[in-house]
């Protein structure tokens, strides 16, 4: 696990890489890596619960989870591990954190919620902007405020679910998450900044932003042809 001061970039980037969507998160990892155009983001759906939010930045806070059967641990082992997850969520890395959290059960992930009004509180209590989970999520309209849920389903039960490992490798809906990845989210889906290349991030997205608002400007024109785009094509280039 992370330190809480291990890892932690400036206030002041986290905020500009939350002010981007997570497609311009990705666009800008693309040109810095053309590896990224493979992995580090979901490949699989998840359901965004509050899409007007905006985005959020934070490091991986990673456990599992299953609901399909009870645990066969006693009341006071579930107990002691649900107690020392909490302890990982506030104490196991820098924070802001989000909570990357997978659901074991397979084909029936989601069968029960571990996330509902209670849990969403604590967890934005203990510095979480919001979870990522391909298992589901329930109460809705009681949950705490400015806590995103991405999520596979939603689901009325919390049926057996208990935690199994904390702090150990996932994947989400195809992304693969370890303790302590910087992770950015939206109504679209998720994907891990790499921190090597968070502080490039910024100049990146400037300049494909110059370079896509010339092309969105000549298709705005009333005379636009696709030779206006070709020309609008050549001028992008050329913006270095």
């Amino acid at each position: 696990m992370l330190s809480p001061a291990s890892g932690a970039l400036p206030a002041i980037l986290l905020e500009q890489l939350a002010s981007y969507d997570t497609p311009t998160i990705c666009n800008a990892l693309e040109v810095i890596d053309p590896a990224y155009c493979n992995h580090g983001f979901n490949t699989e759906p998840l359901r965004c619960i509050y899409p007007a939010m905006p985005a959020v930045v934070g490091y991986a806070r990673t456990g599992t989870i299953r609901a399909v059967q009870p645990t066969r641990w006693s009341a006071e082992q579930q107990k002691q591990v649900r107690l020392r997850w909490y302890e990982y969520v506030d104490e196991g890395g820098p924070k802001p954190s989000i909570i990357v959290l997978q659901d074991l059960d397979g084909t029936r992930a989601g069968f029960g919620s571990f996330w509902g009004e209670v849990n969403s509180h604590v967890h934005r209590g203990l510095g979480a902007k919001g979870v990522i989970t391909n298992g589901s999520i329930r109460d809705i309209p009681q949950n705490a405020s400015d806590f995103q849920m991405l999520a596979g389903s939603v689901m009325p039960s919390h049926a057996h679910v208990h935690v199994v490992d904390v702090g150990v490798p996932v994947t989400v809906a195809g992304m693969a998450v370890q303790s302590g990845d910087l992770v950015h989210a939206d109504q679209h889906g998720a994907v891990v900044i790499p921190e090597a290349c968070a502080a490039e991030i910024p100049a990146v997205v400037a300049l494909l932003t110059a370079k896509e608002a010339v092309v969105i400007a000549a298709a705005r024109q009333a005379d636009f042809s696709w030779h206006a785009l070709k020309a609008a094509f050549q001028k992008s280039a050329d913006i270095h």
